[in-house]
């Protein structure tokens, strides 16, 4: 069970952004752009016009596909001035914006910044500023990152929001920093087990090779070393993409068996090799050995507790993504059931018993195999909902177990003019 958190608060959206930009000569990414800055009407104060000179850094340059990526901009100079005709206190001033992603992946990621200043006196310029925000990478290749649009909210003597936008056309925008994604590494999820492990010369010896394509044709050969020997026979993967073969095994160099799709054996596409002795005939004693393997149970672990997600601006509402603690699910129970791992969200309550319905809580899930036989099916990305969705699940099957990461990317959907607050729900993850 987990407990998830939303804002609504004060944010400018900015347009693309795209390459291009003109370095200041200071810190390695810092970048300087015209801006407009609108002062609230309020202060009776007319636009402020300059430049503005920003940096953005990420804290993993190089991450896969699935990771998620922390977000810091950072704000040296404005031409934004003190709104407020008197002395602004310390800690009165909390800064929101934007962070324009494009390349190989495009959109806005937002960013949130302590409230915490100096003093400032009347008609000064405001102070540096610094917000972070989190996203995750979706596509694989190279991200370029640019500052956008940064709002700052003062809250003395009333609220007052200085809303600063790049005055260039979007292809001018500066691009402040570069990642580079990798796609996620793809596990080989295929097995092959033998019935014995060694036998006279010309037995058969049943081969139940799993994790295939449904309907392919699965070659079973021997091997000795890294070449195969004269032993083979075909056999076609079933719908569980289980396969299941008697191979003769007549070649007396055989020291192992291994199953594969298409024309020969590899790492990444085959299965094994799994052991196998041949005995020459002579004479011989033998003894019955017994092992015994013991069922396991069905269990899950999570990490982390809480879940934040982004902050949506006053007024416009939208999406506040966010990610669920990963959890792991390992099935040694040893049976042929396969299981579901449902969720289930409450309504959001906020400032004075504000709701927003469980149902506007949607996810995109992923599931993982770490190790095992089963192969792992993910939920339909959508609503969660308290009537509740399904996460991740496996099949019923002849071979089943193994162990499961999964995760989820979830996204509230905050109606417009939803009060500014924080606003708290309760998910919670079934495994039967």
């Amino acid at each position: 069970m987990a407990v998830l958190a939303a804002a609504s608060g004060g944010a400018l959206s900015a347009p693309a952004a795209a390459e291009g930009g003109v370095s200041t000569g200071g810190p390695a990414g810092q970048v300087e752009f015209p801006t407009h800055c609108l002062p609230p009407q309020e202060a009776g104060l007319p636009p402020a016009d300059g430049p503005t000179t920003a940096r953005i850094t990420v804290d993993n340059p190089a991450p896969q596909v699935g990771d998620t990526v922390t977000v810091t901009y950072h704000v040296a100079t404005t031409p934004a001035v003190n709104p407020a005709g008197t002395e602004l206190p310390a800690d009165a001033l909390t800064p929101t914006g934007r962070v324009l992603l494009s390349g190989a992946q495009s959109g806005e990621v937002t960013v949130v910044g302590a409230k915490q200043n100096d003093p400032v006196q009347a008609g000064a310029a405001l102070p540096a500023v610094t917000m972070t925000g989190t996203f995750t990478v979706t596509a694989p290749g190279q991200t370029a990152l640019a500052p956008g649009a940064y709002t700052l909210h003062t809250s003395h003597p009333v609220d007052l929001d200085t809303t600063c936008t790049p005055a260039a056309e979007p292809s001018a925008v500066p691009v402040s920093a570069r990642l580079s994604a990798s796609e996620l590494p793809t596990a080989n999820l295929r097995s092959v087990f033998l019935a014995g492990a060694s036998g006279k010369r010309g037995a058969k010896v049943k081969v139940t090779a799993a994790g295939f394509a449904p309907g392919a044709a699965v070659t079973v050969a021997g091997r000795a070393g890294a070449a195969e020997t004269a032993d083979r026979v075909t056999a076609t993967a079933d719908t569980g993409g289980v396969a299941v073969a008697e191979l003769a095994v007549t070649d007396k160099a055989t020291t192992a068996v291994v199953a594969y799709e298409g024309a020969a054996w590899t790492a990444r596409q085959g299965s094994g090799p799994a052991a196998y002795a041949v005995i020459d005939a002579a004479p011989t004693a033998s003894q019955r050995v017994v092992a015994t393997v013991e069922a396991g149970v069905l269990a899950m672990t999570q990490t982390g507790e809480d879940i934040t997600l982004g902050a949506v601006p006053y007024g416009d509402g939208g999406a506040a993504p966010g990610r669920i603690g990963t959890v792991t699910v390992t099935d040694a129970r040893g049976g042929p059931a396969g299981w579901s791992l449902i969720g289930k969200v409450t309504d959001f309550t906020g400032p004075g018993g504000v709701r927003i319905p469980g149902a506007s809580l949607s996810w995109t899930p992923r599931c993982v195999v770490v190790a095992g036989p089963s192969a792992c099916a993910v939920g339909s990305a959508g609503v969660v909902g308290p009537e509740g969705a399904v996460l991740a699940s496996t099949a019923d099957a002849a071979v089943v177990g193994g162990t499961f990461t999964i995760d989820a990317g979830v996204t509230l959907e905050v109606p417009r003019y939803t009060p500014p607050g924080a606003y708290t729900a309760v998910l919670t993850l079934t495994l039967s």
